[in-house]
């Protein structure tokens, strides 16, 4: 196959891969979020979300006269008689205010003061007061008589699990099919009217109410991140200013004591409330999850912020909040979802990997949070499990794929390789796998072959059982010799081995080459000292002596995987094989020492002055066509000189150079 198109296919491959992973998280996340196993996750974030938002002070258009715990002390009862709220409304309408609501249910005379508090009632169109519109567990609250259907409005509030306000309701049907008002919204409108800005169908559909610029459409059971959600009336998202510091209050003592300044009134929108414990009018909010002590907020301080939300929106200060429809919050998903899956792909350092997606995260977190700053309830919780989910699943292809490939790896090479070089091939091994093979690579390597002499002798007085167990010995021990000189043992050829130096990766310089050749010849003088121990254990056992024959060669070589996928074999194949082969079978009469090292001059001229030689001159080695330069390698060098050869046969100290043996 030729390259260009193996490394496309590779290619294409990877990419199957992100694309497979990314829409399978994708399609996982997408429907556990559509059967709402994820509501609960992405209200937590939304809710987080509103906590983070910073805080731009009191709304100064509101005030809440609270009704405190000291005030119910004072008049000890829970409901204060209307001779009070008469006092309070004429006291509050003398400041002139925008508008008063108050948020206290009078369905029913509570005396004394009855008549006084319907003739203040009467007295000014800025007045509002409360009812409750019934359902099946909760029975209908009627509005004062004494006020007008239109200073009325419903304070029912939607409530998400948990008990949680995250909506605004606008617009109630009663029993009858007429259109109710909420109190927040009577209140804000009324605040509006000064301003010449009123209620109005929206331009593209006159069922949806438009205040200014602002129009509110209608919330969808699966907006944002709600699955099904209860959207009966008309609702949008309520639009917190903020916590419980988002509305100044004074208490209702303090206000019929005349101790409220006038500025704190005039121009407002007043709310009366309950905001005493015995008056169990509170509710958890966006705000709740915080760290605060006060994780519940009094009705009366919720309907202030949705008064604040609509007098904002009327004004163009603060739009509504929106989303994005369900098709690009499904690309939004997918988009993340590839990130993780390509971040897996390309990032395989686990350090590396966990910085990568611990970056993507906070880019998505910043993303959405940018989005919320300026109203936007973008999806945080699902492109986040598909970021997640994708990478996760490419990681574990890809450990799975390394394990195979690893499996492959050591199935082609198995022991006979150091550890240094197994460590720095499986580092590289998208270097060195394509296709299931390793692919063929040209390199120049040193070529060390091995074999006995007087093997024949020693399985002649042995059963094949004991000749299996001393070889597999001896094998054993040269194996260990080859792997600390960082070399390959291709093959084991009886008693002798094929080993290759400088594989499997290529070396790009001489001096890379030259490191291979003397590992070659170091090992080759190593296994002459492993055989001198040898032979002595040979001996105190009654068994005969050995000899070795070593051939050297450096040359250009191809290695690979040869075979089928199912089995393969790490293929060392060129001349440079046949020649370090023939070089330790060449005449093997002349055998001075226990290991005979025989180089041809390819291999010298990289091992420098290190060793010192002999030269046996052209040599025509069989299957060779034409002479080769042989030498013997008698050791390492000592001194600058070179002794002659009778002395050096004397002062070898070499076990591999020793003249004793057979």
């Amino acid at each position: 196959m030729p390259p260009l198109f193996s490394h496309f296919r590779r290619y294409f491959a990877d990419l199957g891969l992100v694309l497979m992973a990314s829409t399978a998280a994708s399609m996982v996340v997408v429907g556990i979020r559509s059967v709402g196993g994820l509501q609960p996750l992405e209200l937590a974030a939304y809710d987080r979300l509103m906590q983070l938002r910073p805080f731009s002070g009191p709304d100064p258009r509101l005030l809440v006269v609270a009704i405190t715990e000291a005030d119910i002390q004072r008049y000890r009862a829970l409901s204060l008689p209307d001779q009070v709220y008469a006092e309070l409304l004429q006291k509050l309408l003398q400041h002139n205010p925008r508008a008063i609501g108050l948020d206290i249910y009078r369905d029913f005379p509570v005396e004394p003061g009855h008549q006084a508090l319907n003739r203040v009632w009467q007295s000014s169109d800025r007045l509002f007061g409360v009812t409750k519109v019934g359902d099946d567990t909760h029975p209908t609250i009627q509005p004062p008589p004494a006020l007008s259907a239109d200073q009325v409005g419903f304070n029912d509030v939607t409530v998400d699990a948990g008990g949680i306000v995250r909506r605004n309701l606008l617009f109630l049907a009663d029993d009858q099919g007429n259109s109710l008002y909420s109190f927040s919204l009577r209140l804000a409108l009324r605040y509006l009217a000064d301003e010449g800005i009123e209620p109005r169908g929206s331009d593209a559909d006159p069922n949806v109410m438009q205040l200014g610029q602002t129009v509110f459409t209608p919330l969808q059971p699966n907006d944002g991140g709600y699955v099904g959600a209860d959207t009966a009336g008309y609702q949008v998202m309520l639009n917190y200013r903020g916590d419980n510091r988002a509305v100044a209050w004074v208490p209702l003592g303090d206000v019929l004591a005349g101790r409220v300044a006038p500025a704190l009134i005039r121009d407002r929108v007043v709310l009366v409330g309950n905001i005493a414990e015995s008056g169990k009018d509170f509710f958890y909010t966006p705000f709740s999850s915080s760290l605060r002590d006060d994780q519940r907020m009094a009705g009366v301080f919720i309907h202030a912020q949705m008064v604040g939300q609509f007098i904002d929106a009327g004004q163009g200060q603060r739009s509504m909040i929106w989303f994005w429809p369900d098709s690009l919050e499904v690309l939004w998903m997918v988009f993340w979802s590839l990130v993780g899956a390509i971040l897996a792909w390309r990032v395989r350092h686990p350090l590396g990997l966990a910085i990568a997606v611990g970056l993507s995260l906070t880019i998505l977190l910043v993303s959405c949070y940018g989005l919320f700053l300026k109203l936007g309830w973008v999806p945080l919780v699902p492109p986040t499990l598909t970021l997640l989910l994708s990478g996760g699943t490419v990681v574990t292809y890809t450990a799975q794929q390394a394990q195979r490939q690893r499996q492959m790896v050591m199935r082609l090479l198995g022991q006979s390789m150091s550890p240094e070089i197994a460590a720095a091939m499986w580092e590289r091994r998208d270097e060195l796998l394509k296709d299931g093979k390793l692919p063929g690579q040209r390199l120049i390597a040193t070529l060390l072959f091995t074999d006995l002499k007087g093997f024949s002798t020693i399985s002649e007085g042995m059963e094949p059982e004991e000749l299996f167990d001393w070889l597999n010995a001896y094998l054993e021990k040269v194996a260990d010799v080859v792997q600390s000189y960082h070399g390959v043992i291709n093959k084991f050829t009886g008693d002798g081995i094929m080993a290759v130096f400088g594989v499997p990766f290529p070396r790009t310089t001489r001096e890379g080459i030259a490191a291979d050749a003397r590992n070659a010849v170091d090992c080759a003088l190593a296994l002459g000292r492993l055989l001198e121990q040898l032979n002595q254990g040979w001996a105190a056992q009654g068994l005969p002596q050995v000899m070795m024959r070593a051939g050297i060669y450096t040359g250009p070589i191809v290695v690979g995987s040869l075979g089928s996928k199912n089995r393969l074999e790490y293929g060392v194949i060129g001349d440079s094989v046949n020649t370090a082969s023939r070089l330790e079978s060449v005449d093997k009469h002349r055998q001075m020492s226990p290991c005979r090292i025989l180089v041809a001059q390819e291999t010298l001229d990289y091992l420098g002055d290190r060793y010192d030689t002999e030269a046996w001159g052209p040599l025509e080695l069989k299957g060779k066509e034409r002479k080769i330069q042989v030498f013997r390698v008698l050791g390492v060098r000592k001194s600058g000189s070179l002794p002659k050869r009778g002395e050096f046969e004397r002062k070898l100290q070499s076990p591999c150079d020793s003249s004793t043996g057979m």
